[in-house]
């Protein structure tokens, strides 16, 4: 439907996720991506979704002065923010396990920033979803993080394997934003577009 109302504008996804290309092939849009090498490094004293859409403005800017008329430019970031600081990606079995061992029992929360760049404008939007973890013991910790190694993933955890059908005791908001793209409110702000 989105698909034939934006077929004049071409979508440009600067995302390696896979999981981000696969919400963009779900919701039937024609995309390509360009990727670019960007240092996510963020002013410290910014908090939560702070921290996000500034990271998503970060990877638009990378794009300045090098789209055509007809682009639009999708850049995203997500974050975990946990006992006021965020969890990012871990760096190596020992983080993954500290992370995920200071979320067991408790409520985190997952913020996602997402910039649509064009030629002549720039546009945030952001979400935030709690997520509330059981009592996790270390053997079920270590086994993900040893058998998934998510290190690639926020928080060192996906919702969508293993660990998210057994550590998740409750989900507050999109759970498509806790992978990394609150789907609902892109769908609806690119059909604002045409």
């Amino acid at each position: 439907m989105l698909r034939e109302k934006l077929k004049k504008c071409s979508i440009i996804l600067a995302s390696g996720s896979p999981r981000r290309q696969q919400f963009f092939k779900d919701l039937d849009l024609d995309f390509e991506i360009r990727l670019k090498e960007i240092e996510e490094v963020y002013p410290p004293e910014l908090k939560a979704a702070e921290i996000t859409d500034y990271l998503a403005q970060l990877k638009a800017n990378a794009f300045e002065g090098e789209l055509a008329e007809n682009e639009i430019l999708v850049t995203s970031d997500t974050i975990v923010w946990h006992q006021d600081k965020a969890l990012g990606k871990p760096k190596n079995q020992e983080e993954a396990f500290k992370m995920i061992k200071s979320m067991s029992n408790t409520t985190h929360e997952v913020f996602t920033s997402v910039c649509f760049k064009t030629c002549s404008s720039s546009t945030l939007i952001n979400d935030v979803t709690k997520v509330t973890f059981n009592e996790l013991s270390d053997e079920a910790i270590l086994y993900y993080v040893e058998k998934y190694q998510p290190y690639d993933k926020a928080g060192a955890y996906g919702i969508q394997e293993w660990f998210g059908f057994m550590a998740v005791a409750k989900v507050e908001g999109s759970y498509t934003n806790v992978m990394g793209l609150p789907t609902a409110k892109v769908y609806n702000y690119l059909s604002t577009l045409v």
